[in-house]
């Protein structure tokens, strides 16, 4: 019996992980992953913009102008000289210049997935 109830105890637990509240967020390497996407390195940031859907980065290497436009929900748009050179999901591994940490909402706890 007492097996069967550590079972069930575990159970719960896990049920109740899952449960929680998480907020993934998302680093990118913007001068990086447009060297990645261009071939050409040394990107400068020149402007920023937020809304409460995306952030907007204003980008430049000598007269290639780059917008990168990250959506909270791990989305992206790249555009380059106004050809688009990415448009997709971040959250699915597409680049080596973006990494994907997960934290617990109401406390700030990193969450480790294996």
């Amino acid at each position: 019996m007492d097996k069967e109830h550590d079972t069930l105890k575990n159970d719960a637990q896990l049920k109740s992980a899952w449960e929680e509240p998480v907020v993934c967020r998302v680093e990118v390497d913007l001068s990086g992953w447009l060297e990645q996407l261009t071939g050409r390195p040394d990107w400068e940031l020149l402007d920023e913009e937020e809304d409460e859907n995306y952030i907007s980065f204003a980008m430049r290497q000598g007269r290639q102008e780059a917008e990168v436009t990250l959506y909270h929900n791990g989305y992206a748009v790249v555009d380059v000289d106004g050809e688009a050179l990415f448009d997709g999901s971040l959250t699915t591994g597409t680049s080596k210049c973006a990494h994907l940490s997960y934290y617990h909402a109401e406390s700030g706890e990193p969450i480790t997935l294996n």
